[in-house]
């Protein structure tokens, strides 16, 4: 038997303690299929509860069924707009949780960083097919580097992209709306005094997010659009920054037959986009990317004198695909700027 000698004592096998098992029954990944999981879309989304409007339950809409994380899904991230499947207590009655089981696969996801420097990714809204992206021409004034970097994260997420123009009544939207005319996004004009109707019939029978600095007029347009919303509303401050008048976001069902959600966004004062690589946004110009192929190594596409051998410079200005490379050109630099993403 081997022996050994510690403090002056004498040790062997007999003084070692085997702690035993906590259990008997082995330890597997398996994971329950839940066949029997009802699916719906994530609404709300308040610590560590989550609404759920399930599919085929139009009671649910009114009110959702309140839902924990399930255990077996880990810290796995579950964001307003995101498509889940639920167990347990769907009953909807007060008291009552039920499970979140399943996330499915997204088809689009928005997200932003604090800053440029800030490796840490926040889904702002998951599976929306459009974003609204708010901007008052005035009061406070209009913000390009906002609007192109809410852009090319729309772009870079899948999401296609709608710029909305408030406070017309305070001075001609048309300039503003002139600088984005070359990436053909399409621009609504939504002051307090103009129709809805454009807007309608464009988020009629789709998940709409909208993002917007606060004080921009969202809310307002939220309440116009979603009449028993009651989002709230506030005053823009003497410094230029509005004061923030919704804390979290929240899906909205559409009024009228046409159906469609609204997903309200708090208004946010930065849009860092740390994850986004400037190859992702070309990509989404096939004519620009095609014309990058001829490019030297190492281009930036910036032109001169940066690059003076690019071949987006060889495009006839006189084109559409011309005048898209001062307008992506912009894009690419709000991209690797980091002085306009905060208000």
């Amino acid at each position: 038997m081997a022996r050994g000698t510690f403090g002056g004592r004498r040790w062997d096998e007999s003084d070692v303690r085997v702690r035993p098992g906590k259990g008997s029954r082995p330890r597997t990944k398996d994971r329950p299929a839940h066949a029997d999981a009802e699916f719906g879309m994530v609404v709300t989304k308040d610590r560590g509860r989550w609404g759920v409007v399930l599919d085929d339950r139009p009671d649910t809409v009114d009110k959702p069924i309140v839902c924990m994380r399930a255990r077996e899904l880990g810290r796995t991230a579950i964001e307003v707009g995101d498509r889940v499947g639920v167990v347990g207590d769907t009953t909807g009655q007060k008291d009552t949780l039920a499970r979140i089981v399943k996330l499915a696969e997204r088809t689009s996801v928005l997200r932003r960083t604090a800053d440029d420097t800030d490796p840490y990714e926040r889904i702002v809204v998951a599976n929306a097919d459009q974003l609204l992206i708010v901007s008052a021409v005035a009061d406070p004034p209009p913000r390009s580097g906002f609007v192109e970097r809410a852009l090319v994260a729309a772009f870079v997420g899948n999401i296609h992209p709608i710029l909305c123009l408030t406070k017309s009544d305070l001075t001609d939207p048309t300039p503003f709306a002139e600088e984005f005319a070359a990436l053909d996004v399409t621009v609504v004009i939504a002051g307090i005094d103009d129709s809805l109707d454009e807007v309608e019939a464009l988020i009629e029978g789709k998940v709409t997010a909208l993002i917007g600095h606060s004080g921009v007029g969202k809310s307002t347009l939220v309440n116009r659009l979603v009449p028993d919303a009651n989002r709230a509303t506030g005053i823009v401050s003497g410094v230029g920054k509005g004061r923030h008048t919704s804390t979290q976001s929240v899906a909205l069902p559409l009024p009228g037959e046409g159906g469609g959600w609204i997903i309200d966004t708090p208004g946010i004062r930065s849009f860092g986009l740390a994850h986004v690589e400037p190859e992702a946004v070309i990509r989404v110009f096939e004519d620009l990317a095609e014309a990058t192929e001829r490019c030297p190594r190492g281009c930036s596409h910036m032109g001169p004198p940066a690059d003076p051998e690019c071949a987006w410079d060889e495009l006839d200005p006189g084109t559409a695909t011309g005048r898209r490379v001062v307008a992506v050109r912009k894009l690419l630099g709000a991209l690797r700027s980091n002085n306009e993403w905060e208000m």
